[in-house]
């Protein structure tokens, strides 16, 4: 959907009215709709961030059709990432049973109050094993404003890759094994990382007073942080503690439409990886997928939003004029190896 969408929407009472799409952010799964209803009751929203393993929750939805459904459990995990399910991931982990239908629901705590939106299952037979995911409140929040100011949430440029600071790696850079934070691997030259002198080998701990336990959690809090907006990075540098500030920048991204390389990825736009557009970024080498139609060819096929191209018919591609190059050669079936998340996988396109 784009943000001129109309869709229809059922209400509580059985009436269908006709809705707007105000703004959707297909890389954390996220929409805001403008509802002409008249006596709607806004549910209290809860500071996720104070939620604890063991709270108990409630899961509201529409599971299987069947409306309005309530179902309770506790909170499981905090900031679960690298599922491989959405762009940005922070979920709320929970055993209140989720199920096809309960997307886009309310996960409540005993007051009442909001924590989270109900958004994927970890399920092999595609029912609730007791694995669910929500997106918390807080990061909820922060994408909507984004939406209704501008129709969309647009991320900046720090310039940095890293990945997490493991006990091994605590080890050789001489501290504690209980240390955390986010090892920076690359700075790309030319980006707000690197004038504000980012090095390779710093560990980032801190991000604007939020302390970093990892890569996973640094790249969602710099994917909620606005162009322009400061960053105040604390990191570690030979044994030293260092404050650096920043100011995030807006990336530059080429983007090219899928029809224009082949009918069968209508409904596609596709775009190069920008190295160091997200601070997880590694060296893969490919073209991404910014966004995917619903309904569309591209998306009857498997593609999603995020997905990294990789090869064409085992060919590597790197940028968008060498997948350009391997698209001229068309033939009946095209092999596509493709990166989500932390998998690889092949998609054919007949």
């Amino acid at each position: 959907m784009d943000k001129a969408s109309e869709i229809t929407v059922t209400l509580k009472d059985g009436r269908h009215v006709n809705a707007k799409l105000i703004g959707a952010d297909r890389a954390a799964d996220v929409a805001v709709i403008q509802i002409p209803a008249e006596n709607l009751i806004a549910v209290p929203v809860a500071d996720s961030s104070t939620l604890r393993v063991g709270d108990f929750v409630v899961a509201i939805g529409n599971p299987f059709g069947l409306n309005q459904t309530a179902t309770s459990g506790i909170v499981s995990a905090m900031g679960r990432s690298g599922l491989g399910i959405e762009g940005y991931e922070d979920f709320i982990q929970t055993d209140a049973s989720i199920n096809p239908g309960n997307s886009g629901g309310a996960l409540v705590n005993l007051k009442g109050e909001l924590v989270g939106i109900n958004t994927a299952i970890l399920a092999p037979g595609g029912g609730n094993v007791g694995i669910g995911f929500a997106i918390p409140s807080d990061m909820a929040l922060q994408l909507m404003h984004q939406l209704v100011e501008y129709g969309e949430v647009r991320r900046g440029l720090l310039g940095i890759s890293v990945q997490d600071l493991t006990p091994d790696l605590s080890l050789a850079f001489g501290l504690p094994n209980n240390s955390h934070g986010a090892v920076v691997v690359k700075v790309t030259d030319d980006t707000p990382a690197a004038k504000a002198g980012i090095r390779s080998g710093d560990i980032i701990t801190d991000l604007n007073g939020d302390e970093i336990g990892g890569s996973a959690e640094l790249r969602n809090k710099i994917g909620l942080l606005r162009v322009g907006q400061q960053a105040r990075l604390t990191i570690e540098r030979d044994g030293r503690t260092m404050t650096l500030t920043t100011e995030i920048a807006e990336p530059v991204v080429v983007k090219v439409g899928g029809s224009k390389l082949d009918p069968r990825l209508a409904g596609a736009e596709l775009s190069d990886i920008e190295k160091g557009t997200s601070p997880s970024q590694d060296d893969t080498e490919g073209v991404v997928i910014t966004a995917v139609e619903s309904n569309s060819p591209a998306a009857r096929a498997g593609l999603r939003p995020g997905d990294m191209i990789t090869s064409v018919n085992r060919r590597p591609v790197k940028n968008l004029v060498e997948i350009k190059a391997a698209f001229r050669n068309r033939s009946d079936s095209l092999l596509i190896n493709i990166r989500r998340g932390n998998m690889a996988l092949f998609i054919l396109l007949r």
